[in-house]
């Protein structure tokens, strides 16, 4: 080794913009000499590398000639070996190749100059070595000029080097080298097998269900038999794709086979439970569930959360009840889906004190309270129970310890505002905001409704620039409330600038819009402006209802337009939209004040039948 002293000078620094020139020449002295030639103002410096053997100096420094001498250890390469020729390369020196520094990339030149030899044959250690080198680096071009010396060679690389390739390339999304790959494969069962597994997998978790269900066929077309792992993965592709009857028939190959389910079984066994429940079929997975214990295999979770789905999602109320409770001494009810679908049953049955049941039995495993589930608590008890049922449920869960959500807080704030509690919904919202829930349409929709029905308009307009402040969209909730309100006050200006921005926004007016609009006119006896928006409705192709029509009927006749009055009767009674004894009563008189009897009579002769079931 070359010894260090602090007296040795150093060679000057160049900056890496000057243009340099370097000559090495080798004496007979054993002497290395590298001349530097510079465009700067550092002429010539020349350094002179001595083997230590012939010097007893490790630093010769002449300081007048510019040339600096340095020592190198005469035992470094004593063992170097000649260089290899291209002839030479064998396919130790790729499989060194592509474990050293050298660029794999030249590696594959490598083998590509060996494979024109005539005498040249790899072996399958060496298109391993090559196969994980380039997939390494997603070489995929010469990866497919390698694949096709599978066949030419009859040389494959192991199992396990063309599975963890195929599902390289699936993740690429390579998906045509892939099925070259398998077609080049085919020609060894073995590990064919193993790449169409691999592939069908990789398709399932990129949810490309059809191509794995495609990858099963072209693999039993080529002769090949699949194993449990090729099984699974096609009967999970039919369940995606709703294939029931397919997974069937595939699990009862599968058992008529006897294939080796030691692995398999009991996922293949999920998966046919699963598929008949999503399919209605609840009692025949209950059935093959319970083969699946005779047999010994251990159920686990899931199979329960999709027994129990299933069973709560055609109202078999007490077969999910027990499946649960068998699940739950057994500590396999893990899933919060599992509650939300019991909750959703008990609502649909109208059993809804059992929601409150099944909350409880969440916090005793200790399994957070969903938004969703505390939502439909609150609603479920609305609709069956009704609005004051509903507050005292949505106080039993506060009670309980569950958190709100937003969902939650727009529900019950919905229901105070139908009960007129402004005070409440005050409170209620102003909670949600301080929980960092300030941007819910459907709270701040419910909130300026109620504001506009009680003449809030002041409140109303605050929280709409609340609103927008925040960053949340008004819809075309928000803007039927707020143009209702400014009809019911006359506020015809600010009725045609919410109207003008709404279409600003691009919110498409719908029904109530313009039942709003054309009722804020016809109060201001601006008949014709009614007649405009009510022809715009009508391009719109929508049916009229029975509350615009009370309200054209009203402008029709204050406005003498009997014609147009026939017209809407005549649409009405087409569409089978039936007159209350009001909408009756007025369209009478305006077609009996304005002369026309024989209408009058049409009019009564048409819908007297509806009036006498009113």
């Amino acid at each position: 080794m070359a010894t260090c002293s602090s007296d040795w000078s150093l060679a000057p620094v160049l900056h890496p913009n000057l243009k340099a020139l370097y000559s090495i020449s080798i004496s007979h002295h054993n002497v290395l000499s590298i001349t530097h030639s510079s465009s700067s103002s550092f002429n010539h410096q020349k350094l002179a590398i001595l083997n230590s053997s012939k010097t007893p100096s490790p630093l010769l420094e002449d300081s007048s000639s510019g040339i600096k001498l340095i020592q190198l250890s005469s035992e470094s390469k004593t063992d170097q070996q000649p260089p290899i020729s291209e002839s030479d390369i064998s396919d130790e020196d790729i499989r060194g190749l592509c474990n050293g520094s050298k660029s794999r990339i030249l590696t594959f030149e490598d083998y590509r100059t060996s494979r024109e030899r005539p005498d040249y044959r790899p072996d399958s250690r060496t298109v391993d070595f090559l196969v994980n080198s380039l997939t390494k680096t997603k070489r995929w071009k010469l990866i497919s000029i390698i694949s096709e010396d599978f066949r030419a060679f009859d040389v494959y690389p192991s199992k396990s080097t063309c599975r963890r390739l195929i599902t390289d390339c699936v993740r690429a999304r390579k998906f045509k080298m892939v099925e070259s790959l398998l077609e080049s494969l085919q020609e060894k069962k073995e590990i064919a097998v193993s790449a169409f597994g691999a592939a069908m997998r990789g398709y399932n978790k990129l949810h490309m269900y059809s191509s794995t269900v495609s990858a099963f066929n072209a693999m039993r077309t080529a002769g090949l038999l699949p194993d449990g792992s090729c099984y699974l993965s096609a009967m999970d592709a039919y369940r995606k794709l709703g294939g029931t009857e397919n997974v069937l028939a595939l699990f009862t190959e599968f058992e008529t086979g006897n294939g080796d389910g030691s692995t398999f079984h009991a996922q293949m066994y999920w998966v046919l439970c699963d598929a008949l429940g999503r399919s209605s079929r609840a009692f025949d997975a209950l059935r093959y569930f319970r083969e699946m214990v005779e047999k010994g295999l251990s159920p686990n979770p899931s199979f329960y959360a999709s027994l129990i789905c299933s069973f709560a999602g055609i109202r078999e109320a007490e077969i999910a009840e027990d499946l649960f409770q068998e699940a739950r001494e057994k500590g396999m009810v893990k899933d919060p889906a599992v509650f939300l679908k019991l909750v959703l049953m008990y609502v649909d049955l109208g059993s809804v004190e059992k929601t409150i049941a099944v909350v409880e039995a969440m916090k005793e495993s200790r399994i957070k309270v969903s938004d969703c589930i505390q939502c439909a608590v609150v609603n479920g008890y609305a609709t069956k129970r009704g609005l004051r049922a509903s507050v005292r449920a949505y106080e039993q869960l506060k009670a309980l310890g569950c958190m709100p959500g937003q969902v939650t807080y727009a529900s019950i704030i919905n229901v105070y505002c139908r009960l007129g509690l402004s005070l409440k919904v005050e409170a209620v919202f102003s909670e949600m905001m301080e929980k960092g829930f300030d941007r819910c349409v459907v709270a701040y929709s419910n909130m300026i409704s109620m504001y506009g029905k009680a003449g809030r308009e002041r409140d109303a307009m605050r929280l709409l620039a609340k609103m927008k402040e925040k960053g949340c969209e008004p819809n075309v909730w928000v803007y039927n409330s707020l143009l209702d309100m400014h009809g019911r006050l006359m506020n015809l200006r600010k009725v045609e600038k919410l109207w003008k921005e709404m279409k600003r926004r691009g919110i498409t007016p719908d029904k109530i819009s313009y039942s709003s609009i054309i009722t804020a006119y016809s109060k201001a006896r601006e008949y014709d402006e009614c007649l405009t928006f009510y022809e715009e409705f009508r391009m719109t192709g929508e049916k009229v209802d029975r509350v615009l029509a009370g309200i054209m009927v009203g402008v029709f006749s204050k406005s003498s337009r009997v014609d147009e009055l026939v017209k809407l009767l005549q649409d009405l009674k087409l569409h089978g939209t039936g007159l209350d004894a009001r909408l009756y009563k007025s369209s009478l008189n305006a077609l009996r004040d304005a002369g026309l009897q024989v209408h009058a009579k049409w009019l009564a002769e048409n819908f007297k039948c509806e009036m006498d079931g009113t």
